[in-house]
Protein backbone atom coordinates (compact mmCIF):
# COMPACT_ATOMS: atom_id res chain seq x y z
CA UNK A 1 0.00 0.00 0.00
CA UNK A 2 1.33 3.44 -0.41
CA UNK A 3 2.62 5.51 2.14
CA UNK A 4 1.58 8.85 3.34
CA UNK A 5 3.76 11.48 1.76
CA UNK A 6 4.87 15.25 3.11
CA UNK A 7 1.88 16.82 1.02
CA UNK A 8 -0.37 14.41 3.17
CA UNK A 9 0.09 15.57 6.03
CA UNK A 10 -1.66 18.79 7.95
CA UNK A 11 1.23 20.86 9.49
CA UNK A 12 0.05 24.68 10.19
CA UNK A 13 0.44 25.59 13.61
CA UNK A 14 1.67 21.71 14.17
CA UNK A 15 5.11 20.92 15.73
CA UNK A 16 7.19 18.69 13.08
CA UNK A 17 9.25 15.98 14.25
CA UNK A 18 11.66 15.17 11.22
CA UNK A 19 14.00 12.57 11.24
CA UNK A 20 17.08 13.54 9.06
CA UNK A 21 20.27 12.31 7.68
CA UNK A 22 22.44 14.98 8.89
CA UNK A 23 25.73 11.83 9.22
CA UNK A 24 28.16 14.27 7.70
CA UNK A 25 31.90 14.30 7.43
CA UNK A 26 33.88 16.51 10.28
CA UNK A 27 37.38 17.82 10.70
CA UNK A 28 39.00 17.59 13.50
CA UNK A 29 38.66 21.41 14.57
CA UNK A 30 34.61 20.37 14.04
CA UNK A 31 33.97 21.85 10.37
CA UNK A 32 32.01 19.83 7.93
CA UNK A 33 33.57 18.56 4.87
CA UNK A 34 30.49 17.96 2.62
CA UNK A 35 27.18 19.13 3.90
CA UNK A 36 25.21 17.44 0.27
CA UNK A 37 23.43 15.84 3.08
CA UNK A 38 22.19 18.82 4.52
CA UNK A 39 21.47 20.03 1.56
CA UNK A 40 19.31 16.89 0.50
CA UNK A 41 16.99 17.93 3.33
CA UNK A 42 16.49 21.34 2.23
CA UNK A 43 13.69 20.83 0.19
CA UNK A 44 11.47 19.22 2.35
CA UNK A 45 12.32 21.86 4.99
CA UNK A 46 11.64 24.28 3.06
CA UNK A 47 8.48 22.96 2.18
CA UNK A 48 7.42 22.37 5.75
CA UNK A 49 7.94 26.05 6.78
CA UNK A 50 5.46 27.12 3.70
CA UNK A 51 2.74 25.17 5.60
CA UNK A 52 3.70 27.55 8.43
CA UNK A 53 4.32 25.15 11.64
CA UNK A 54 4.34 26.01 15.37
CA UNK A 55 7.93 24.91 15.18
CA UNK A 56 9.76 22.31 12.91
CA UNK A 57 12.15 19.95 15.03
CA UNK A 58 14.79 18.37 13.43
CA UNK A 59 16.78 14.99 14.74
CA UNK A 60 19.85 13.30 13.22
CA UNK A 61 22.18 10.70 14.60
CA UNK A 62 25.78 11.37 13.80
CA UNK A 63 29.29 9.25 13.97
CA UNK A 64 29.28 6.31 16.19
CA UNK A 65 28.77 7.81 20.09
CA UNK A 66 27.36 3.86 21.03
CA UNK A 67 25.12 5.81 23.79
CA UNK A 68 27.83 8.66 25.28
CA UNK A 69 27.51 12.09 24.88
CA UNK A 70 31.10 13.95 23.52
CA UNK A 71 31.87 17.01 22.00
CA UNK A 72 32.77 16.02 18.79
CA UNK A 73 29.94 14.18 17.36
CA UNK A 74 27.83 16.61 18.56
CA UNK A 75 25.47 18.30 15.81
CA UNK A 76 26.07 22.01 16.59
CA UNK A 77 28.50 22.55 13.43
CA UNK A 78 25.03 21.33 10.90
CA UNK A 79 22.53 23.59 12.82
CA UNK A 80 25.47 26.34 12.12
CA UNK A 81 25.64 25.46 8.51
CA UNK A 82 21.67 25.10 7.87
CA UNK A 83 21.38 28.14 9.47
CA UNK A 84 23.68 29.70 6.43
CA UNK A 85 22.07 27.73 4.19
CA UNK A 86 18.28 28.57 4.93
CA UNK A 87 18.95 32.28 6.01
CA UNK A 88 17.61 32.17 9.30
CA UNK A 89 18.48 31.07 12.92
CA UNK A 90 18.39 27.17 13.79
CA UNK A 91 18.34 26.58 17.84
CA UNK A 92 20.08 24.04 18.92
CA UNK A 93 18.89 21.73 21.47
CA UNK A 94 21.09 20.65 24.61
CA UNK A 95 19.62 17.16 24.20
CA UNK A 96 17.27 15.36 21.94
CA UNK A 97 14.50 14.39 25.05
CA UNK A 98 14.55 16.03 28.63
CA UNK A 99 12.52 18.85 30.08
CA UNK A 100 14.64 21.47 29.07
CA UNK A 101 14.15 20.16 24.94
CA UNK A 102 10.32 19.93 26.05
CA UNK A 103 10.23 23.24 26.89
CA UNK A 104 12.31 25.03 23.64
CA UNK A 105 9.63 22.91 21.14
CA UNK A 106 6.32 24.68 23.65
CA UNK A 107 7.57 28.19 23.57
CA UNK A 108 9.23 28.52 20.32
CA UNK A 109 7.95 31.03 18.24
CA UNK A 110 6.30 29.69 15.03
CA UNK A 111 7.66 28.56 12.35
CA UNK A 112 11.08 27.94 14.34
CA UNK A 113 13.50 25.59 13.76
CA UNK A 114 15.61 23.49 16.73
CA UNK A 115 17.83 20.72 16.07
CA UNK A 116 18.01 18.05 18.52
CA UNK A 117 21.33 16.70 19.76
CA UNK A 118 22.80 13.34 18.38
CA UNK A 119 20.35 11.01 19.08
CA UNK A 120 23.06 8.63 19.41
CA UNK A 121 23.90 10.03 22.51
CA UNK A 122 21.45 7.87 24.02
CA UNK A 123 21.64 3.84 24.04
CA UNK A 124 17.71 4.11 23.21
CA UNK A 125 17.86 5.38 19.69
CA UNK A 126 20.26 2.08 18.53
CA UNK A 127 19.03 -0.53 21.40
CA UNK A 128 15.12 0.25 22.72
CA UNK A 129 15.14 -2.16 25.21
CA UNK A 130 18.38 -0.17 26.73
CA UNK A 131 16.42 2.78 27.23
CA UNK A 132 12.70 2.17 26.92
CA UNK A 133 11.52 5.79 28.02
CA UNK A 134 13.73 7.14 24.97
CA UNK A 135 11.49 6.79 22.45
CA UNK A 136 8.01 7.88 24.42
CA UNK A 137 9.77 11.25 25.04
CA UNK A 138 11.34 11.15 21.45
CA UNK A 139 7.36 11.02 19.93
CA UNK A 140 6.31 14.00 22.68
CA UNK A 141 8.23 16.43 20.94
CA UNK A 142 5.73 16.36 18.01
CA UNK A 143 2.57 16.08 16.74
CA UNK A 144 3.07 15.01 13.11
CA UNK A 145 6.21 13.14 12.19
CA UNK A 146 8.09 12.91 9.18
CA UNK A 147 11.20 11.11 7.72
CA UNK A 148 13.37 11.93 5.40
CA UNK A 149 16.38 10.17 6.68
CA UNK A 150 17.21 7.82 3.63
CA UNK A 151 20.22 7.08 3.94
CA UNK A 152 19.09 5.51 7.88
CA UNK A 153 15.70 4.56 6.39
CA UNK A 154 17.56 0.71 6.41
CA UNK A 155 17.55 1.02 10.11
CA UNK A 156 14.89 0.00 12.66
CA UNK A 157 15.97 2.35 15.06
CA UNK A 158 14.03 4.38 17.61
CA UNK A 159 13.97 8.08 15.51
CA UNK A 160 13.99 5.72 11.84
CA UNK A 161 11.46 3.01 12.45
CA UNK A 162 9.68 2.51 15.81
CA UNK A 163 8.37 6.06 16.67
CA UNK A 164 6.14 5.59 13.12
CA UNK A 165 3.98 3.55 15.26
CA UNK A 166 2.99 7.04 18.05
CA UNK A 167 1.75 8.94 15.07
CA UNK A 168 -1.05 6.62 14.01
CA UNK A 169 -2.16 8.10 10.31
CA UNK A 170 0.51 11.06 11.24
CA UNK A 171 3.59 9.76 9.84
CA UNK A 172 4.98 10.10 6.68
CA UNK A 173 7.71 10.08 4.43
CA UNK A 174 9.72 13.35 3.05
CA UNK A 175 10.64 14.60 -0.26
CA UNK A 176 14.14 13.21 -0.52
CA UNK A 177 12.77 9.70 0.35
CA UNK A 178 10.38 10.35 -2.36
CA UNK A 179 12.66 10.77 -4.73
CA UNK A 180 14.97 8.24 -3.68
CA UNK A 181 12.23 5.35 -4.10
CA UNK A 182 11.21 7.26 -7.72
CA UNK A 183 14.49 6.66 -9.06
CA UNK A 184 15.24 3.06 -7.25
CA UNK A 185 11.76 1.36 -7.44
CA UNK A 186 11.53 1.29 -11.42
CA UNK A 187 14.84 -0.58 -11.31
CA UNK A 188 12.96 -3.80 -9.10
CA UNK A 189 10.11 -2.99 -11.04
CA UNK A 190 10.69 -1.68 -15.39
CA UNK A 191 14.10 -0.37 -16.18
CA UNK A 192 14.29 1.12 -19.36
CA UNK A 193 16.32 -1.59 -21.05
CA UNK A 194 19.44 -2.55 -21.49
CA UNK A 195 19.55 -2.13 -18.04
CA UNK A 196 23.51 -2.68 -16.96
CA UNK A 197 25.06 -2.71 -13.63
CA UNK A 198 28.64 -2.10 -12.14
CA UNK A 199 29.66 -3.75 -8.72
CA UNK A 200 32.91 -2.23 -6.38
CA UNK A 201 33.77 -2.32 -3.10
CA UNK A 202 35.64 -4.58 -0.87
CA UNK A 203 33.56 -7.75 -0.33
CA UNK A 204 31.45 -10.20 -1.87
CA UNK A 205 29.48 -11.01 1.02
CA UNK A 206 28.56 -7.68 2.15
CA UNK A 207 26.43 -7.52 -1.69
CA UNK A 208 26.01 -10.64 -2.34
CA UNK A 209 21.93 -10.76 -1.32
CA UNK A 210 22.01 -7.41 -4.25
CA UNK A 211 23.28 -9.22 -6.73
CA UNK A 212 21.52 -12.45 -6.74
CA UNK A 213 17.87 -10.20 -6.94
CA UNK A 214 19.22 -7.91 -9.20
CA UNK A 215 20.17 -11.00 -12.09
CA UNK A 216 17.02 -11.59 -13.23
CA UNK A 217 16.53 -7.65 -13.81
CA UNK A 218 19.73 -6.90 -15.68
CA UNK A 219 21.39 -7.42 -19.01
CA UNK A 220 25.17 -7.31 -18.12
CA UNK A 221 27.34 -6.80 -14.56
CA UNK A 222 30.36 -5.58 -14.41
CA UNK A 223 32.34 -6.66 -11.13
CA UNK A 224 35.71 -4.31 -10.12
CA UNK A 225 37.24 -3.15 -6.58
CA UNK A 226 38.39 -5.93 -4.20
CA UNK A 227 34.58 -7.47 -5.35
CA UNK A 228 36.41 -9.00 -8.04
CA UNK A 229 39.09 -11.09 -7.05
CA UNK A 230 36.84 -13.79 -5.31
CA UNK A 231 35.12 -13.96 -9.02
CA UNK A 232 39.00 -14.40 -11.00
CA UNK A 233 39.83 -16.58 -8.32
CA UNK A 234 36.39 -19.27 -8.82
CA UNK A 235 37.30 -19.01 -13.01
CA UNK A 236 40.95 -20.84 -11.71
CA UNK A 237 42.22 -17.48 -12.33
CA UNK A 238 45.45 -16.53 -10.05
CA UNK A 239 44.55 -13.16 -8.07
CA UNK A 240 48.42 -12.81 -6.26
CA UNK A 241 48.32 -11.18 -2.79
CA UNK A 242 45.16 -9.70 -3.93
CA UNK A 243 41.81 -9.00 -1.35
CA UNK A 244 40.46 -12.37 -1.72
CA UNK A 245 38.20 -13.73 1.78
CA UNK A 246 37.83 -17.54 1.02
CA UNK A 247 34.09 -17.39 1.93
CA UNK A 248 33.36 -14.83 -1.02
CA UNK A 249 34.59 -17.68 -3.15
CA UNK A 250 31.95 -20.07 -3.32
CA UNK A 251 29.31 -17.16 -2.98
CA UNK A 252 31.19 -15.65 -6.56
CA UNK A 253 30.72 -19.35 -7.97
CA UNK A 254 27.51 -19.74 -7.31
CA UNK A 255 26.47 -16.10 -8.85
CA UNK A 256 28.44 -17.15 -12.18
CA UNK A 257 26.54 -19.81 -12.10
CA UNK A 258 23.41 -18.14 -12.28
CA UNK A 259 24.69 -15.86 -15.12
CA UNK A 260 25.87 -18.83 -17.21
CA UNK A 261 22.28 -20.73 -16.80
CA UNK A 262 20.57 -17.30 -17.59
CA UNK A 263 23.02 -16.12 -20.33
CA UNK A 264 23.57 -13.22 -18.40
CA UNK A 265 27.42 -11.32 -19.47
CA UNK A 266 29.72 -10.89 -16.46
CA UNK A 267 32.25 -8.91 -17.18
CA UNK A 268 35.71 -9.00 -14.94
CA UNK A 269 39.28 -7.29 -15.27
CA UNK A 270 40.95 -8.24 -17.87
CA UNK A 271 43.61 -6.31 -16.71
CA UNK A 272 44.62 -5.24 -13.22
CA UNK A 273 47.33 -2.31 -11.68
CA UNK A 274 48.99 -3.65 -9.14
CA UNK A 275 50.63 -1.99 -5.94
CA UNK A 276 53.94 -2.19 -7.27
CA UNK A 277 52.45 0.54 -9.60
CA UNK A 278 53.09 -1.68 -12.72
CA UNK A 279 50.10 -2.81 -15.07
CA UNK A 280 49.45 -6.92 -15.27
CA UNK A 281 47.28 -8.73 -18.22
CA UNK A 282 44.71 -11.55 -16.52
CA UNK A 283 44.52 -13.14 -20.47
CA UNK A 284 47.55 -15.10 -19.68
CA UNK A 285 49.34 -16.43 -15.90
CA UNK A 286 46.76 -13.81 -13.97
CA UNK A 287 48.28 -11.66 -11.05
CA UNK A 288 51.83 -12.73 -10.01
CA UNK A 289 52.36 -13.86 -6.72
CA UNK A 290 53.16 -11.20 -4.25
CA UNK A 291 51.30 -8.69 -6.61
CA UNK A 292 48.31 -6.89 -4.55
CA UNK A 293 45.54 -5.61 -7.53
CA UNK A 294 44.91 -2.33 -6.48
CA UNK A 295 42.92 -1.14 -9.14
CA UNK A 296 41.08 -2.34 -13.01
CA UNK A 297 43.63 -1.44 -15.59
CA UNK A 298 43.17 0.84 -18.77
CA UNK A 299 42.33 -2.12 -21.27
CA UNK A 300 39.79 -3.11 -18.36
CA UNK A 301 38.15 0.33 -18.77
CA UNK A 302 38.35 0.64 -22.45
CA UNK A 303 36.24 -2.36 -23.20
CA UNK A 304 33.71 -1.66 -20.42
CA UNK A 305 32.86 1.53 -21.58
CA UNK A 306 32.55 0.14 -25.05
CA UNK A 307 30.08 -2.28 -23.67
CA UNK A 308 27.92 0.30 -21.49
CA UNK A 309 27.68 2.55 -24.89
CA UNK A 310 24.38 0.35 -25.32
CA UNK A 311 23.11 0.32 -22.16
CA UNK A 312 19.89 2.40 -21.47
CA UNK A 313 20.21 2.24 -17.52
CA UNK A 314 22.81 2.09 -15.68
CA UNK A 315 23.40 1.41 -11.80
CA UNK A 316 26.49 2.02 -9.64
CA UNK A 317 27.98 1.27 -6.13
CA UNK A 318 31.31 0.90 -5.08
CA UNK A 319 34.61 2.40 -6.65
CA UNK A 320 36.95 0.09 -9.02
CA UNK A 321 40.10 0.32 -7.21
CA UNK A 322 41.25 1.89 -4.66
CA UNK A 323 40.74 5.35 -5.15
CA UNK A 324 41.63 7.17 -2.50
CA UNK A 325 45.24 6.13 -2.54
CA UNK A 326 46.87 7.49 -5.97
CA UNK A 327 47.35 6.20 -8.58
CA UNK A 328 44.67 3.94 -8.03
CA UNK A 329 41.90 6.51 -8.46
CA UNK A 330 42.63 6.25 -12.05
CA UNK A 331 40.20 3.04 -13.11
CA UNK A 332 36.98 5.16 -11.03
CA UNK A 333 38.28 8.83 -12.41
CA UNK A 334 37.72 7.18 -16.07
CA UNK A 335 34.87 5.43 -15.30
CA UNK A 336 33.30 8.62 -13.61
CA UNK A 337 34.46 10.64 -16.28
CA UNK A 338 32.81 8.21 -18.63
CA UNK A 339 29.43 7.74 -17.37
CA UNK A 340 29.26 11.65 -16.85
CA UNK A 341 28.15 11.93 -20.57
CA UNK A 342 26.99 8.73 -20.54
CA UNK A 343 23.04 8.85 -22.68
CA UNK A 344 21.90 6.51 -20.27
CA UNK A 345 19.96 7.16 -16.74
CA UNK A 346 22.81 6.91 -14.58
CA UNK A 347 21.95 5.88 -10.87
CA UNK A 348 24.74 5.83 -8.34
CA UNK A 349 24.25 4.26 -4.95
CA UNK A 350 26.02 6.02 -2.08
CA UNK A 351 28.92 6.06 -0.30
CA UNK A 352 32.80 5.72 -1.81
CA UNK A 353 31.22 6.20 -5.44
CA UNK A 354 29.64 9.81 -4.92
CA UNK A 355 32.40 10.67 -2.99
CA UNK A 356 34.80 10.04 -5.92
CA UNK A 357 32.17 11.86 -8.53
CA UNK A 358 31.91 14.86 -6.05
CA UNK A 359 36.00 15.10 -5.76
CA UNK A 360 36.08 14.82 -9.67
CA UNK A 361 33.36 17.97 -9.58
CA UNK A 362 31.08 15.62 -11.94
CA UNK A 363 28.02 15.08 -9.36
CA UNK A 364 25.83 17.26 -11.30
CA UNK A 365 26.65 15.43 -14.59
CA UNK A 366 24.55 12.06 -13.58
CA UNK A 367 21.04 11.20 -13.58
CA UNK A 368 20.84 10.89 -9.67
CA UNK A 369 23.08 9.91 -6.31
CA UNK A 370 21.55 8.26 -3.62
CA UNK A 371 22.33 9.90 -0.05
CA UNK A 372 22.26 6.28 1.35
CA UNK A 373 25.12 3.38 0.02
CA UNK A 374 23.55 1.12 2.73
CA UNK A 375 19.74 1.82 2.08
CA UNK A 376 20.02 1.97 -1.77
CA UNK A 377 21.63 -1.63 -1.52
CA UNK A 378 19.33 -3.06 0.90
CA UNK A 379 16.20 -1.99 -0.89
CA UNK A 380 17.63 -3.14 -4.21
CA UNK A 381 17.57 -6.70 -2.11
CA UNK A 382 14.78 -6.49 -0.66
CA UNK A 383 12.41 -4.10 -2.16
CA UNK A 384 11.39 -2.51 0.81
CA UNK A 385 12.88 -0.71 4.01
CA UNK A 386 12.15 -0.41 7.82
CA UNK A 387 11.94 2.81 8.39
CA UNK A 388 9.62 3.28 5.37
CA UNK A 389 7.52 0.33 6.06
CA UNK A 390 6.47 1.77 9.59
CA UNK A 391 4.95 4.60 8.29
CA UNK A 392 1.09 5.29 7.72
CA UNK A 393 -0.44 3.90 4.71
CA UNK A 394 -1.94 6.19 2.86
Amino acid sequence: MAKLKLNDLSMQGKRVLMRVDFNVPLRSDGSITDDSRIRAALPSIRRILEQKPAILILMSHLGRPRGVSNHKESLAPCAKRLSELLGQPVAMAPDSIGTAVEALASHAAPGSILLLENLRFHPGEEDPEKEPEFLEKLAKLGDVYVNDAFGSAHRAHASTALIAALFPGRAAMGQLIEKELSFLAPLLENPKKPFHVIIGGAKVSSKAGVLKNLLPHIDALYIGGGMAFPFLKAKGIPVGSSLCANEDVPIAEEILSVAKKNSLPIYLPIDIAGSNKEITSLFSDGIPDGWIGMDIGPETVDAWEEKLKSAATIFWNGPVGVFEKPPYHIGTRDLATFLAVSRATVIVGGGDSIAAIEGLGLGSRFTHLSTGGGASLEFLEFGHLPGIDALSDK
